[in-house]
């Protein structure tokens, strides 16, 4: 593997440095090369090149706002197992403590960077481009029914399958009179995915596609590691709309779902009394 990192980087110098880690999905380790350091993850799973290419996408994108740090992409390499490796600068990144405001502020920005790209457009003659949408109908298709139909298909669980039904027809009224521009996302903001570097603040480990804002705080609320300075310098920015925390609920049901169908029945509790929670 190193050989191939070797030839793909067009280096000479590859030393493994002391930093390695690696979550529940992939493994990764620093290395010093004829250019600098990288950092490398990589994952043996025949999935591994299209989550890596989405991977490298969305931090393409985050970085062409200029508005967050993110580690810049550099290539990815398949491998002959079938899996691939994903090659990126090596940032030192640390805990996230004393910059919690600026992550809050610069979150915001990210978030609102298509709001204003739309209202530059909108007042340039020579352009004609609107921003067409309907979130809520992605969101129930392509978010929690996927999860629900991997669900139905492992558990055939029955409870699940009855609130479902009476859930998704109060899902719109949820959304009356709330105005969404597509917000690019980091799309799994948790404190895992979060830390500083010397001079500030830094995401990584994105998972992005273009949302609503609110989706973005919703994992945060279920695993912590967030501080009131960055929710305060988020909602200075982005304030709550009414009826938010009904909505934050729907979306950290995702969440539910989705590590239901990853790490087994443990989060079957949390998905049932969520369901019902929006019920009520």
């Amino acid at each position: 593997m190193e050989n191939l990192l070797k030839r793909e980087l067009n280096t000479v110098r590859l030393k493994q440095l002391g930093y390695a880690g690696g979550g529940c999905i992939s493994q990764g380790q620093s290395y010093e090369t004829d250019t600098g350091r990288v950092f490398v993850k990589v994952n043996h799973k025949n999935q591994a090149k299209t989550m890596f290419d989405g991977e490298m996408a969305s931090l393409e994108a985050i970085l062409k706002t200029s508005t967050m740090k993110v580690p810049k992409p550099i290539k990815v390499i398949s491998l002959s197992d079938g899996g691939a490796m994903f090659v990126m600068e090596h940032l030192d990144i640390h805990g996230l403590n004393r910059h919690m405001a600026t992550l809050g502020e610069q979150l915001a920005n990210l978030h609102l960077h298509n709001e204003k790209l739309r209202d530059r457009e909108s007042k340039d003659a020579h352009t004609n481009n609107d921003w067409q949408s309907d979130w809520v109908n992605f969101f129930i298709r392509q978010r929690l029914q996927l999860q629900l139909d991997l669900i139905e298909k492992e558990y055939g669980d029955r409870e699940v399958r009855e609130l479902w039904s009476k859930l998704q027809l109060k899902i719109p009224a949820l959304f009356h009179d709330v105005e969404i521009t597509p917000a690019l996302l980091h799309g799994d903001l948790w404190g895992g995915n979060i830390g500083q570097v010397e001079d500030g603040p830094v995401i990584f480990d994105p998972s992005s596609f273009y949302g609503h804002s609110e989706y973005e705080l919703s994992i945060s609320g279920i695993f912590g590691g967030f501080s009131t300075a960055f929710y305060t310098a988020y909602y200075n920015k982005i304030p709550k709309a009414s009826g938010f925390e009904k909505r934050l609920t729907l979306y950290q049901l995702f969440h539910y779902l989705n590590h239901w169908n990853h790490f087994g029945t443990g989060y079957r509790g949390s998905s049932i009394s969520t369901m019902k929670a929006l019920l009520k």
